[in-house]
């Protein structure tokens, strides 16, 4: 994410009233309900990167940067509210939750997921950020080439993206389209996958047009391997401890991103799942069942889509509503129902991916 992309659950209870201390430590508020947690502000978390899993990850990155011959590039690293990279910067900013395992649990309750939250996951956001990063130290960006190749950074970057699926234009990195929403993230994706190490880039791209940026990419930091950056600065944008909105403030605000707006015009395809006809009285209502089957959806349809979970628990959301106002019920064996509601998931999502509407970026 070339700047920060402010990118769920359970909507979060009421922040709490009491008055907190500030400058707390991890101690303190690392056995406290979500209730209670929710009520802290970001800057008063105390945390650091030193002493957590980050610490060997990041080291991990620098070792492959210098495997890879970028032995003068070495990118810094600060906590905020997001995986991003400041235009301007070459440095990354992590997460806040990734430098706690109560915070990241607490992640998983409000957005029903940890972006970068297994150590292969951190890594592919690492080295795509890295690419970010690297473009700004050494200014990739201004290069002929590479704007022939990836685009004009210049390009706003779109409220929405419409990905085209099939293309074979671009690598599959962090997700299968995140490469078309702008050429910042075409390049850091391509970087992502030629920094990889054992990644078979070349038999893996045999054919396609995307071949010819990774074998730009790969003459590119040969060329630039042993130069000094042009830009050196340990600044840091919207370091954690300047945030002062709560942690309830901030998941209302993500969750409010990743919303769905989605309409009730699927009602003929929901009749052929399920029925309001007398003879299945009996059975249980279809949002009993899509309440049984939801967890094993939702992750399913988000490894087929590249769509965050919290996006498509509320398509699902919209169905089972849907399903309760409509009165219907199983209606065919729960293993045949299950796999047709996995595919009308799907469907309704990529259709909310085509609509234009999701994705927002900042």
């Amino acid at each position: 994410m070339a700047e920060a992309e402010r990118n769920a659950g359970p909507a979060a209870p009421a922040a709490a009233t009491e008055t907190l201390p500030r400058r707390l430590r991890p101690a303190d508020w690392e056995g406290w309900p979500d209730e209670r947690l929710l009520g802290v502000r970001l800057c008063d978390l105390g945390l650091r990167i030193r002493g957590t899993d980050l610490e060997p990850r990041i080291r991990g990155l620098h070792r492959e940067l210098r495997a890879a011959g970028l032995v003068r590039f070495r990118p810094h690293f600060w906590l905020s509210d997001d995986w991003y990279t400041p235009d301007g910067v070459p440095g990354v900013a992590i997460p806040f939750y990734m430098a706690h395992p109560r915070l990241a649990k607490l992640e998983f309750t409000q957005m029903l997921e940890v972006e970068g939250g297994t150590p292969e996951w951190c890594m592919r956001i690492l080295r795509h950020e890295a690419g970010h990063a690297l473009d700004n130290a050494y200014g990739l960006r201004r290069r002929h080439r590479r704007q022939q190749l990836f685009g004009l950074s210049s390009k706003p970057y779109p409220e929405f993206y419409t990905p085209r699926p099939h293309s074979r234009s671009f690598v599959q990195h962090l997700e299968p389209w995140y490469a078309q929403s702008h050429p910042d993230e075409d390049f850091a994706e391509t970087f992502a996958v030629w920094l990889t190490p054992d990644s078979p880039w070349r038999t893996r791209y045999q054919d396609w047009p995307a071949l010819k940026k990774l074998e730009y990419v790969d003459g590119l930091l040969r060329e630039v391997a042993a130069a000094a950056p042009r830009l050196v600065t340990q600044r840091t944008v919207d370091a954690l401890p300047r945030l002062h909105k709560t942690l309830h403030e901030h998941y209302r605000d993500k969750r409010q991103r990743y919303g769905v707006a989605a309409p009730n015009a699927y009602d003929r395809d929901l009749r052929r799942l399920f029925s309001d006809a007398p003879e299945f009285r009996a059975n249980p209502s279809a949002a009993q069942f899509i309440q049984r089957v939801r967890k094993e959806v939702r992750a399913l349809v988000a490894r087929w889509t590249g769509e965050y979970q919290y996006t498509i628990n509320q398509v699902i959301d919209e169905i089972a509503k849907r399903s309760r106002a409509l009165n219907l019920r199983l209606a065919a064996a729960p293993d045949a129902t299950r796999l047709d509601f996995t595919i009308f998931v799907a469907v309704q999502t990529m259709h909310y991916l085509h609509s234009g509407r999701h994705r927002v970026w900042l």
